[in-house]
């Protein structure tokens, strides 16, 4: 579907325990009005019309995952950072509908504030 970009796909659950773990940096690059209505909790919001590998925030030892609304967007990120020389190859398959679906947690806009 995205060439040979290589992409690991995590699941919800894995991506719970490594938020929980402190082992990724979860970057939604869905655009700020989504966010703003619902999100993960300890997600970034970098859209994806805006996103310049270059430019992602450190990460430390962490690894970058990106999320969006049904996986489509995150796994655009993740071809174009690692055809930027990015080594980041992870997304939440499903994006945030497969995180509802599995009946975990998120932030609403009432909650966000």
């Amino acid at each position: 579907m995205f060439g040979m970009t290589k992409i690991h796909n995590l699941t919800p659950q894995e991506v719970r325990d490594a938020l929980a773990l402190g082992a990724i940096q979860l970057i939604d690059v869905r655009e700020p009005g989504e966010f703003a209505a619902q999100r993960i909790e300890g997600a970034l919001n970098i859209p994806l019309s805006g996103l310049n590998p270059g430019a992602l925030p450190q990460a430390d030892d962490k690894t970058v995952v990106f999320s969006c609304g049904s996986g489509k967007r995150s796994a655009m990120a993740v071809e174009r950072c690692q055809k930027a020389g990015h080594a980041i190859d992870s997304h939440l398959a499903g994006g945030i509908l497969a995180w509802k679906t599995a009946g975990l947690p998120i932030l609403t806009s009432s909650a966000c504030r």
